[in-house]
């Protein structure tokens, strides 16, 4: 018995060690499979991303790898053949460059791993290429003898090893033993640690060089840490309302987030049909990131403004709708439609104090933050001006890319939906700022209708914000606005791209304003969307030329001066406010006569003061929805309510007596 037990532990032994070996020669021809072009059947996806102009300005990894999607160009191709001089550098490239984003040697290594997808892949007429070859070894040897190093750590000890990693695992079977060595020692640059989407970015790395190895304990150990984030937390990663959290209690969908989650959908095809898969609970987490998560953000394969964190690039909101169709794409999922939408409700996300609202026809979003989050950050050259991106930033979106381009030529002291000082002196934001004060920040909802709410204390600037949803309007109220500072407080309506006229419709007829323009209780119409003043105001509006550059914002674009029209509309409270307010209403894919005729009556602002706002009336399909910041008594339909602990409620009053249908206490 002895001499057979010790046979078959000898037997299963070699078994495991067979299917350790199978696993990681799959694993590296699913990598092969995924990494270089194959011919693919009519992708509608794909087909419609490639309509649209490749980005040839990329400071984004996730926008470099939704380029990599794109068709092969052998125009561009063929220049950078021509760029390669004799030693294996890119004429075009400075690699002196000291940049934190966009560092230009980056470049070098993502053509070095087009160059070896292209000499892999026998859809393309440099497959197996004599020259491109030679130039592969060129550009590696290069890389190796000269080691540029980036003054951002991210690009040292992770996309140059995730990008190069790639590349040698291409031409793994064209490498010399001098190349070898060059390529694990940029792979060294890498190690396990950190937490969220960088730590899985390392892990990754380390699978690369486990896989280059044949080290089948450290491929498991990557793998490992890899899957390990595909959970539920209460800090980094995905929370538990389905927002994702990194760099602190930070909402950061578009940007960790979106690499997060294309990571994990690389790997669950890249681990299929092998011992590494992922499990049904790890699919099911990755299913629900996208259903509750990414699918409320996106409209019309764009992503909300305040998802994409600092990442306000050129075109971003597209790019990175687009990524996350792809992802869900790879889960074997669908719904996100280049027009229409089939996603309709209203999400408030607790962990991240931020709200959607999606219509048939349009979408709102509202980001906050309170002492609990960070409501933005300034990161290398990302997001200088983004002071006041997470200060109650409002936006509405119908058919087009009506924020995007318009940031060149924003007033970024008149973000929409936010309160703040007006100044000649542009805003900065340092780090991750001077965070709200006030835990008293939240929403609630019933599936069609919402309240969202901020008691707002930064900066020497304080106010009490509410927004109210429902199917066709967005009513906003603000008030207990004050401050002890001698520059004047403004709280912005809106400020987009103007798209045709802005008209003042509070009259019979009709009348267009290009210029600045002083009014009062006015109902303007630009564009599809209504604006309705609901009190006396001191509110101007202007739609006029600007000039600006998106290098104001972003550090990585050179300073261009361009133009562009700019609609903007906002109310002046003064310098010193005391007790200030305003309440106005928003209407969007509507039309001027439905702005005109809208009757207020129908709408019931029972209290808007420091103490609650409170709003009622067929508009809210007659229940009443309230922010309550103290306790405190009011009269409703001469019914007496008394709230007694802070928060935001929504009650509904039958006969004489007022009953509490949903609360969240502060």
């Amino acid at each position: 018995m002895g001499k057979k037990y010790i046979l078959i532990v000898l037997c299963v032994a070699c078994f495991a060690i067979i299917a350790k070996g199978d696993d990681i020669t799959t694993l590296k021809s699913n990598y092969l499979r995924m990494l270089v072009p194959q011919k693919t059947d009519k992708d509608t996806l794909l087909n419609d991303l490639i309509q649209l102009p490749m980005e040839q300005h990329i400071g984004d990894q996730m926008v470099q790898e939704l380029m990599n999607k794109y068709p092969l160009n052998t125009e561009k191709i063929n220049r950078y053949l021509s760029f390669i001089q004799n030693d294996g550098s890119f004429s075009d490239i400075n690699y002196q460059d000291e940049k934190r984003t966009s560092w230009e040697p980056k470049q070098h290594a993502e053509r070095t791993l087009e160059l070896c997808k292209l000499y892999a892949s026998d859809t393309t007429p440099y497959y197996h290429n004599e020259k491109v070859k030679k130039n592969i070894h060129q550009l590696l040897q290069f890389w190796f003898e000269n080691m540029p190093v980036c003054k951002n750590w991210w690009q040292n000890e992770i996309g140059i090893p995730r990008t190069l990693g790639q590349a040698f695992l291409i031409v793994e079977d064209q490498l010399n033993e001098q190349e070898r060595q060059g390529a694990l020692a940029v792979m060294n640059k890498a190690h396990f640690g950190m937490t969220g989407q960088n730590k899985v970015w390392l892990a990754s790395n380390m699978m690369i060089k486990g896989l280059l190895t044949q080290d089948e304990y450290l491929v498991r150990q990557a793998r490992d840490t890899i899957v390990s984030e595909i959970t539920i937390s209460g800090t980094d990663g995905i929370q538990p309302d389905w927002s994702y959290h990194l760099h602190g209690p930070q909402q950061q969908f578009g940007n960790y987030g979106l690499a997060f989650l294309s990571s994990m959908t690389f790997f669950y095809k890249l681990f299929e049909n092998t011992t590494y898969q992922l499990n049904k609970e790890q699919r099911s987490i990755l299913v629900n990131l996208i259903d509750n998560g990414y699918r409320w953000v996106i409209w019309h394969r764009r992503m909300d403004i305040s998802s994409l964190g600092r990442q306000l690039f050129m075109r971003a909101s597209t790019h990175k709708g687009y990524m996350t169709a792809f992802c869900a794409q790879d889960l074997g999922m669908t719904g996100f439609p280049l027009k229409g939408n089939p996603l309709v409700g209203h999400k408030h996300f607790p962990y991240s104090d931020y709200t959607i609202h999606r219509t048939p026809s349009w979408m709102a979003s509202v980001k906050m933050h309170s002492c609990r989050t960070i409501g933005s950050e300034h990161v290398n050259e990302d997001n200088i001006r983004g002071f006041y991106l997470g200060d109650g930033a409002t936006y509405f979106y119908i058919d087009s890319d009506d924020y995007m381009d318009a940031f060149p030529f924003w007033d970024w002291r008149k973000v929409p939906g936010t309160t703040a000082f007006e100044s000649t002196i542009p805003v900065e934001l340092k780090g991750r700022g001077n965070r709200n004060s006030s835990a008293m920040v939240g929403g609630i909802s019933d599936g069609l209708y919402g309240i969202s709410a901020m008691d707002y204390a930064r900066d020497n600037l304080y106010a009490k914000k509410a927004w109210f949803f429902t199917p066709d309007a967005v009513i906003c109220l603000g008030a207990d606005i004050h401050s002890d500072s001698l520059l004047h407080v403004t709280t912005a309506i809106d400020q987009r791209t103007a798209h045709g006229q802005l008209y003042n419709v509070t009259n019979k007829h009709p009348l267009s304003i290009s210029e600045k323009t002083a009014l009062r209780r006015a109902r303007l119409f630009h564009d599809g969307i209504g604006y309705v003043m609901l009190q006396e105001g001191r509110l101007f509006a202007e739609s006029a030329e600007r000039e600006g550059q998106w290098a104001d914002n972003m550090g990585v674009y050179k300073p261009e001066t361009i133009h562009g029209k700019i609609t903007c509309i906002y109310i002046d409270h003064g310098a010193q406010p005391r007790e200030e307010s305003y309440a106005y209403m928003i209407m969007p894919h509507t039309t001027s006569q439905a702005v005109a005729s809208f009757r207020e009556k129908n709408l019931e602002i029972i209290r808007n003061d420091a103490h609650c706002q409170v709003v009622g009336g067929k508009v809210m399909n007659n229940d009443y929805w309230g922010v309550f910041y103290t306790p405190c008594s009011l009269k409703i339909k001469k019914t007496q309510l008394s709230i007694s602990q802070p928060g935001v409620y929504q009650f509904r009053i039958v006969g004489k007596n007022i009953s509490i249908i949903q609360l969240h206490i502060f």
